[in-house]
């Protein structure tokens, strides 16, 4: 094996670990969109939402949710991410809101 070959294999060794710890940050975002009916009938949607953190249902909330990510996500009635009843609502599956809860007012993935 060449000098420059053993060069090459031990720098990719070497830079491995870096490339994958720069991956796995805090950033981390769920590929796909999340699309959501609001109660006046307005289609509001979002792409790549970050992982982290409680994600607010803007225009009134919604009383239809699309997940159509990679990853499941909790449907809360408060705006916080608080309150009850949650739902579970897992990857590609769509949830509707029934009586007597109006609309989801936030969300987070789970990760």
């Amino acid at each position: 094996m060449s000098d420059h070959r053993r060069l090459g294999f031990i720098a990719g060794a070497v830079l491995l670990p870096f490339a994958v710890a720069g991956c796995t940050g805090l950033s981390r975002t769920a590929v796909g969109t999340i699309s959501y009916t609001t109660p006046d009938s307005k289609v509001v949607r979002v792409s790549n939402p970050s992982v982290s953190g409680c994600h607010p249902l803007k225009r009134g909330g919604a009383a239809s949710v699309d997940n159509n990510t990679l990853i499941d996500m909790w449907l809360y009635p408060g705006s916080g991410c608080t309150g009850k009843p949650t739902v579970y609502n897992a990857t590609t599956l769509t949830n509707t809101v029934t009586p007597p809860l109006v609309a989801w007012r936030s969300y987070t993935l789970v990760h």
